[in-house]
């Protein structure tokens, strides 16, 4: 598809029993295989020559051979008693200085996310520890604690002590990081680095109102974990994964990737546990109004974004190796389901025979001898690291390219994207993507008096029948004064291509790089243009941008080729200056908010059509600013039916938190009626 918009990137002004010796310098992998007889139950005393295994077809020397016993009975029941309320908070342990024992133990990590999740919710998963740490864990069981709020932290690391885990968890915070997805504050002076943090999501930016939070900490949890050969399982207490329209799906399989890789299996319990075929929220949400009321749309709304809310958990379930509990109160069934799923099995080790780091897929293949006849059960395979400075100049394009195909998303480099769409004419739409990467990320090189960079994007658009539909591949170098690099990592970068599109379902896949350390992240997500010809019942909108700054094109500190024909078209361009979509949603009191969308094909009646759009920002429930509405009667010169609207707000008169914009349109012609709505966070 031809492109319409020359690539634009400019500065935001943003604020042991048996010891397992592990060589660094090989490539050990490590494969946990259970095998069963024909009834399920568990065989052992096989033994090393017993097994063959194989990586690509090619066969491996078994170097690392074990037996994982595990037992199955209960312990007997204990009852620790509830601290009185006049003792002191309990402190997280500190990590062990050394590992504990793992031999013949069965690794299980309770991993509370208390993102977004409600105060019931997060009683009943920390009533459904506390049932099975206290009656149903065996003496086979090492548990470890996390929780994840504004960090992941390790409050317990793996311990047989029942006492002190369900002390550490009567010691959580009831309603932490309950607004969390809302406020995306600062840690407060009781949050600070005590030392068992293991990854802090990017609050300020980044990870504010999309999934990859949760993700990312989920991965985070995988890696930590990786330093354990055995099978892990990770049992994930969550009220489900909120999606905000625009998420990054490459985060998801990553996440995957990483679970998988270090033999960590999730199992996924919804903590909000049974609930009405079609919800319909409680006293805190105001009852649905209008047509959608006696339609029924509005439930179908509410279940289909319940059901978005669980495929995530799903979807982390299945894919690595996992289950998911969903729609149950027992929540200790799915504590007591990862139990039972790890048994007997045996742990072998091999150094690869396949040194190459090139990031490829290897597949796993394990068989016992001919005469032993039994069911096996291991992981597929595995991805193959990637060295990025013994890459050449043509492994570093081919990178590129097969990261497009391959099934293992980089996101070392943090980046957003937001997706918007404009009609251009009858059936054809422009579609501008913005790609922003924090400015801290960016690594500098002092070259003639400059500091410079090199960042390379690439980009690709499917449709529904996986048939390509746009391409985009651009090398920019960024050039900065000594003044503006000092002030780089305080910065983000913000990237602009796009898309000459029809109407219909699409599949965007982007990448970055950035050329002085390799580092590479990966975006990708689903989108639909819109068909306004399908249907006649409601206002045609384009996407609402959402802004903080207008910028003179000559603030472009880096660029590829220009068109100006390509530009003199762009809706977000008027003149020499333009409109850069605030991707992140994250605005200072010392700057503007500026909107801008468009209405087609309005009813007309002799005079012309009439159509009013207003702007109102909501904290919670009440209503803290609301702008005069504007009306338009005139066309969009060169553009058909289409009207543009443009709005401003001052920000420095509200007050610092979460807030719900939202657009009001009325067709007053039509008689019909619409509206958008953004969340965003204003700062100090």
């Amino acid at each position: 598809m031809r492109r319409l918009l020359a690539c634009l990137i400019t500065a935001s002004m943003l604020s042991a029993q048996q010891e397992i010796v592990f060589r660094a310098e090989s490539n050990l992998i490590v494969v946990n295989v259970t095998v069963r007889d024909s009834s399920g139950r568990p065989i052992e005393g096989l033994k090393k020559e017993d097994f063959q295994l194989f990586e690509d077809d090619k066969p491996q020397q078994i170097s690392v051979f074990e037996l994982q016993k595990l037992g199955t009975d209960p312990l007997p029941a204990i009852s620790v008693p509830a601290a009185t309320p006049a003792a002191p908070k309990t402190e997280p342990t500190e990590p062990a200085a050394e590992k504990p024992q793992t031999k013949d133990k069965r690794l299980m990590v309770l991993f509370f996310d208390f993102s977004g999740m409600p105060v019931a919710e997060q009683v009943r998963s920390q009533d459904a520890a506390v049932k099975f740490l206290e009656s149903q864990m065996t003496s086979s069981d090492l548990v470890s604690l996390m929780t994840f709020s504004n960090d992941l932290r390790l409050v317990q690391d793996f311990t047989a002590d029942r006492a002190a885990l369900v002390t550490a968890i009567r010691a959580f915070r009831t309603g932490e990081g309950t607004d969390l997805a809302a406020t995306g504050d600062a840690p407060t002076e009781e949050e600070e680095d005590d030392g068992n943090i293991l990854f802090s999501a990017d609050d300020s930016e980044f990870n504010l109102f999309n999934t990859d939070r949760k993700l990312g900490a989920l991965e985070a949890a995988a890696r930590q974990l990786a330093a354990y050969p055995e099978k892990k399982a990770l049992v994930y207490f969550s009220s489900g994964v909120s999606k905000t329209g625009t998420e990054n799906h490459s985060q998801l399989r990553a996440t995957i990737n990483a679970a998988v890789k270090a033999n960590v299996a999730i199992y996924a319990l919804d903590a909000r546990g049974l609930v009405p075929s079609a919800p319909a929220g409680d006293a805190s949400k105001a009852a649905p109004s209008g047509k959608d009321l006696f339609s029924g749309l509005s439930m179908k709304k509410e279940r289909d974004k319940f059901h978005d809310q669980q495929e995530t958990l799903y979807s982390l379930a299945a894919d690595t190796g996992g289950k998911a509990l969903l729609d149950s109160n027992d929540l200790t069934t799915g504590i007591r389901q990862a139990q039972r799923d790890i048994n007997t099995y045996y742990l072998l080790g091999y150094y690869s025979t396949n040194p190459a780091p090139d990031g490829r897929f290897r597949k796993i293949r394990v068989r016992l001898s001919p005469s032993l006849k039994a069911k096996l059960d291991y992981r597929p395979g595995y991805y193959a690291p990637k060295l990025w400075n013994k890459f050449t100049s043509e492994d570093k394009e081919r990178q590129l390219e097969e990261a497009l195909q391959l099934g293992n998303p980089a996101t070392e480099l943090p980046i957003a994207l937001e997706v918007n769409y404009f009609r251009m004419e009858k059936g054809q739409f422009f579609v501008p993507i913005a790609v922003k990467i924090p400015g801290s990320e960016i690594v500098l090189a002092k070259k003639g008096g400059t500091e410079q960079a090199e960042l390379d994007f690439l980009g690709q658009v499917r449709d529904a029948k996986n048939r390509v539909q746009g391409s985009v591949r651009d090398t920019i170098r960024v050039k900065l004064s000594a003044e503006n690099a000092a002030l780089l990592a305080e910065r983000q970068l913000q990237y602009d291509t796009g898309f000459s599109l029809a109407p219909g379902q699409y599949r965007l896949k982007f990448l970055a790089r950035e050329n002085s350390t390799g580092k590479m992240g990966a975006f990708e997500t689903q989108f639909t243009v819109p068909d306004f010809g399908a249907t006649n019942d409601s206002v045609h909108m384009s996407t609402v941008v959402w802004s903080n700054q207008r910028e003179p094109l000559t603030a472009e500190i880096g660029a590829a080729e220009k068109s100006k024909k390509a530009l003199a078209r762009h809706p977000l361009i008027t003149g020499n200056h333009k409109l850069a979509p605030s991707i992140t949603r994250v605005y200072r009191r010392n700057q503007r908010l500026y909107v801008y969308f468009e209405v087609y094909d309005p009813a007309k009646a002799t005079e012309g059509p009439s159509v009013a759009a207003s702007l109102a920002l909501y904290r919670g429930k009440q209503k803290a600013f609301e702008s005069s509405p504007v009306r338009l009667s005139q066309f969009t010169p060169h553009r058909g039916e289409t009207l543009a609207f443009q709005f401003q707000a001052a920000l420095a008169q509200l007050k610092p938190g979460s807030y719900t914009a939202q657009i009001n349109v009325i067709d007053e012609q039509g008689r019909r009626f619409t509206y958008s709505r953004a969340p965003l966070v204003l700062r100090d």
